[in-house]
């Protein structure tokens, strides 16, 4: 099943990829209180490698627009998933993220005909509506 319009599908859909990339990126800005409260604390690197993956992600939203942006979303993924050793709740968190951002990437796949790849331009009888049936 493709998308009556794919252009629009695509569009909405990276939409909704920048949002959940913001959403990652503000749950990352969390954890450092969680580690500040345990025995090791919050040391310096700790805090740097959360707060650049934090920049990383809300950046990346901003790049959705572009073909390569799913691929970047997709590689944030890991590290994303990953803060789990700094935190054990952000397993949970971050894995709650990664299937939601899998379940983006199914349903472009659904209406676009792929996940990463670019969008199909539409046929020219399909844009004026020339060549479709009237009911």
């Amino acid at each position: 099943m493709t998308a009556p319009d794919p252009l629009r599908a695509a569009k909405a859909l990276r939409g909704a990829a920048a949002a959940v990339l913001v959403l990652e990126g503000i749950a990352v800005l969390f954890v450092p209180r969680g580690i500040a409260q345990t025995e090791e604390g919050l040391g310096a690197g700790r805090l740097t490698v959360l707060l650049v993956l934090a920049l990383l992600l809300i950046l990346a939203s901003a790049v959705q627009r572009r073909e390569r942006g799913l691929l970047i979303g997709t590689a944030l993924q890991v590290p994303l998933l990953l803060t789990g050793l700094l935190n054990s709740v952000m397993w949970i968190v971050a894995g709650a993220f990664v299937l939601i951002w899998s379940y983006l990437l199914q349903v472009r796949k659904q209406l676009i005909g792929t996940s990463f790849g670019p969008v199909p331009s539409p046929r020219a009888g399909d844009a004026d509506g020339e060549d479709q049936a009237t009911p």
